[in-house]
């Protein structure tokens, strides 16, 4: 049986939490995480004019938007901050900052994409019935988020591994009141915003799903966290 690990352990992302201002360089707690690789690296799958637009534009952006917001403020959790927004700006770009984190930290050049690792895999089998119908439907759901939002695999509260999908910037566990999400703990998000693949794929966003996998970086789906929520029981 698969467990989740406590929801604090499951949804911080390490490479942006509780980072110190430094001057000259930020006016807030956050900082922009450094890319795992290059911005033409992830050729043919993501060009490398989307991908300089994408982490210096819009990931930089939703930093720099949070960072305003939580003026004077030395220290923060983006966690807390994105698990209940205090108002459109924190769950906008806090939900941004926290999203392409995990984004960017999860892909890799194609030749280091390998696969999922065993307790992983068995999971994904276990949950879907195989690798493939887990990308089948991770595409379907995918292809059904109208306009803006993100994909997510990630474990369900009764251990299950489950997809889902949220609007704009929202994440799965964002306790808002205007929508009502299915609770998950993500591990791997992909981005369906069209600045995140229209350069390259125009209005065929399943064609981009379908590459997206060649560039996942398996590796680091486990260590995104500092607590993998995968367990053996």
């Amino acid at each position: 049986m698969i467990t989740p690990a406590p929801v604090a352990e499951c949804i911080v992302l390490q490479d942006c939490i509780q980072v110190p201002s430094t001057p000259g360089k930020s006016n807030g707690p956050f900082l922009l995480p450094n890319l795992l690789f290059g911005y033409s690296d992830l050729e043919p799958y993501i060009d490398q004019a989307t991908m300089m637009y994408h982490y210096n534009k819009h990931f930089n952006g939703y930093m720099t938007n949070l960072n305003n917001a939580l003026k004077g403020t030395l220290s923060a959790n983006l966690t807390e901050l994105v698990l209940n927004p205090t108002d459109s700006t924190i769950r906008n770009n806090g939900g941004g900052f926290y999203n392409h984190g995990l984004f960017f930290r999860i892909m890799c050049t194609a030749s280091r994409s390998e696969t999922p690792s065993k307790l992983l895999e068995d999971a994904i089998i276990k949950s879907f019935g195989s690798m493939a119908q887990m990308k089948q439907q991770f595409a379907a759901q995918a292809s059904s988020r109208f306009g803006s939002g993100w994909v997510w695999l990630g474990v369900l509260p009764d251990g299950k591994l489950g997809i889902t999908t949220t609007a704009n910037q929202d994440t799965p566990f964002m306790k808002v009141q205007d929508i009502q999400y299915q609770l998950m703990y993500p591990f791997l998000g992909l981005d369906v915003w069209e600045h995140a693949y229209y350069l390259n794929y125009q209005n065929q966003r399943s064609s981009y799903v379908d590459a997206w996998w060649n560039i996942v970086n398996w590796s680091q789906v486990p260590k995104k966290n500092n607590s993998h929520p995968l367990h053996k029981t």
